[in-house]
């Protein structure tokens, strides 16, 4: 690259040249996330206008050298399409700057009059400082610019200027994971708006990946009725954990406002201690009676509903079929399905030799069994032969890591562009 840091607008009108040198436009504007947090936002590309005057995106990842005189790219292959902005993005020269915003050492009020984008060891770039304007914008021409770090002030998350419906615009095309991840770092006034306006089922998609003090506290905030929903629309080993964090009365009450079909298999787990298999696993792994075929069987693995740990493998009981079942007679590995006809029953395909779990088998035990099969799902068999439900490796994880793991999330909770 040109240069380590650079203004954003001086680079307002640069030209920007294509690897051999030809001319494609000029920059018009900086495109970045939004955050929820005080985190340097990223920066997604730049919006060029061409000569035609259209104005397009172009990612940062094409960008070859940024300096003082010009942009050139990597590639001169770029998308024609005309920029759109969305709604977790903010433009730095027509949104950004100008932006009122508070430092947070002094509560001093400034305004934002540029912005710094730097370069990280990933080959993302961040908008890592802001030249501000201390005091009120009434008076910003009587005063000073400081370059300050982005953490040194607020006023620029993106619950700061984003409403209730903004952030649902924006959450919505993020995965449950991020979602809850970033709202782990909401208000909790702005929390209780976002998890009123979500439906049942992403709602309960997104207390799945919640932290157990975050589930307590938002399971809390809904009421009951709309809590029991929601714990319906869950999985069920998810729903019993959550659960299993209330206090007996709390829970019952859930539990007896829950359907009774759906209830059930929660009751069922939480007769099991939370540390083993029994606690663990989830009741509803794909279950198939041995007349089933292969078709059949690659359906269900299909299904995008179904976790792709649980999609592993299938299990091939005797009626019936909901768990417990009949008599489980063993399982089919999807890798084996792909390699056989269509036509074939599952019957013969069984393999019948992989050790089971015992529901009452600890967490070094399951351990174990996963380390030395290499394995990412694995049967829960009672002494009676039926099947009781599928531990995966995630349920396993998700219990070996330290508590509050999920207040640390690995990726930060944003939406890329393509």
């Amino acid at each position: 690259m040109g240069t380590s840091r650079i203004f954003v607008a001086r680079m307002a009108g640069l030209a920007v040249f294509g690897p051999d040198g030809a001319r494609i436009g000029k920059v018009r504007d900086v495109v970045t996330t939004l955050r929820v947090d005080a985190t340097p936002p990223r920066v997604l590309g730049l919006v060029v206008e061409l000569s035609s005057r259209r104005r397009i995106f172009v990612p940062m990842l094409r960008v070859a050298d940024v300096d003082a005189a010009a942009i050139t790219l990597a590639s001169g292959s770029v998308s024609l399409s005309g920029f759109t902005q969305r709604p977790n993005e903010t433009l730095v020269l027509g949104q950004l700057l100008d932006a009122p915003v508070t430092l947070r050492d002094s509560g001093e009020p400034a305004t934002v009059v540029d912005a710094a984008i730097e370069p990280t060891r990933k080959r993302d770039w961040v908008v890592a400082r802001l030249a501000v304007r201390r005091g009120p914008r009434r008076f910003r021409s009587r005063s000073g610019v400081s370059v300050l770090p982005w953490s040194a002030v607020s006023g620029l998350t993106l619950s700061d200027r984003q409403g209730t419906e903004g952030l649902l615009s924006v959450f919505d095309a993020m995965r449950p994971a991020d979602v809850a991840a970033a709202l782990s770092e909401l208000p909790r006034k702005r929390q209780h708006e976002v998890v009123d306006a979500l439906d049942d089922e992403r709602l309960a998609d997104v207390f799945e990946e919640l932290s157990e003090s975050d589930q307590r506290e938002l399971i809390g905030h809904l009421d009951v009725e709309r809590a029991a929903d929601v714990l319906e629309a869950m999985s069920p080993d998810d729903a019993a954990d959550l659960l299993g964090e209330l206090g007996d009365e709390e829970a019952g009450r859930l539990l007896s406002l829950m359907e009774p079909e759906e209830s059930e298999p929660v009751r069922r787990l939480l007769t099991y201690a939370a540390r083993t298999a029994g606690g663990l696993m989830t009741p509803e792994p794909i279950v198939l009676r041995p007349d089933a075929t292969v078709a059949e069987a690659l359906a269900h693995v299909r299904n995008p509903d179904v976790p792709p740990a649980l999609a592993s493998m299938v299990f091939v009981c005797r009626p019936p079929s909901a768990t417990p079942t009949g008599r489980y007679l063993g399982c089919v590995h999807a890798q084996r399905l792909l390699r056989e006809a269509p036509f074939e029953l599952v019957a013969g395909l069984v393999d019948s030799e992989l050790a089971r779990l015992d529901p009452d088998a600890g967490m070094d035990e399951i351990t174990r069994y996963f380390a030395t099969y290499n394995l990412v799902a694995g049967p829960v068999v009672d002494a009676e032969d039926h099947l009781l439900g599928a531990v995966t490796v995630d349920d396993l994880l998700d219990h070996l890591l330290p508590d509050g793991w999920r207040d640390q999330p690995l990726t930060d909770p944003e939406v890329t562009r393509a």
